[in-house]
């Protein structure tokens, strides 16, 4: 039984095409209509609109747990593909420069990917939500100003070849310290390779140790919002 108003840790498999706040937003909404009264909903660690997976929100008193949640380490599935860079770093924008990619093997790959592991700084990708000068980073990108973001500490602890269809593109699994961009990774290994990458897909299988296996699609969890029987319920401030 759910205890929202206490504290709830909520496990969603976020799908494309959803902002992080969208999933907040639909959440704090059917919690409402279920028990008529606002709640607090907050999520630890934001996921972006073309990426699926674990994204874990937190209700009522754990919002002050957040914080917790949010320098625990995580895993994701990258697909990635080479010979061409896009302005976003994924699929969010157009390719814009094409590169060579006949020279890209299983040995330089792997050489390539091993260099990456380990403490480092990364610049985060001109189209993210970054404040820069109070203004978000991706609003001025798309306007075409011209602006660089500053590098971030960020540490990269593992990355697994899964599958490769090289030269065109592999994926790759990958755990990361808090602040790291898969995107940006994506656009670096393909400098490092002298050639050009973006990423195609990505989803965050892992937060710390839970799992993307254990979370609701949000369809789930409005059923079983509705199948809550709260006659006898008394909702706790």
């Amino acid at each position: 039984m759910y205890d929202f108003y206490c504290g709830e840790i909520l496990l969603f498999d976020k799908p494309i095409h959803w902002s992080s706040f969208d999933i907040v937003n639909k959440v704090r909404i059917e919690i409402k209509k279920k028990y008529g009264k606002k709640l607090k909903v907050g999520h630890a660690g934001t996921l972006d609109p073309l990426a699926s997976g674990l994204l874990i929100l937190c209700t009522g008193k754990m919002t002050k747990q957040i914080e917790n949640f949010q320098h625990l380490d995580k895993e994701y599935q990258a697909v990635i593909k080479f010979g061409a860079t896009t302005p976003s770093f994924d699929l969010e924008t157009q390719p814009d420069n094409f590169f060579e990619i006949k020279h890209i093997n299983l040995d330089l790959l792997n050489e390539t990917l091993n260099n990456f592991i380990g403490i480092q700084m990364q610049r985060p990708p001109n189209f993210s939500a970054k404040k820069i000068n109070g203004e978000t980073a991706y609003v001025n990108a798309r306007l075409g100003k011209d602006f660089e973001i500053k590098k971030n500490e960020i540490e990269i602890k593992k990355i697994e070849i899964i599958e490769h269809n090289l030269p065109e593109q592999v994926t790759i699994r990958m755990t990361v310290s808090k602040g790291t961009y898969i995107r940006s990774f994506a656009n670096d290994l393909g400098i490092k390779l002298n050639s050009g990458a973006y990423l195609q897909k990505l989803i965050r299988t892992k937060i710390g140790d839970y799992n993307v296996q254990n979370a609701l699609s949000i369809e789930d969890f409005i059923e079983n919002l509705k199948n809550i029987d709260t006659t006898h319920n008394s909702i706790n401030n």
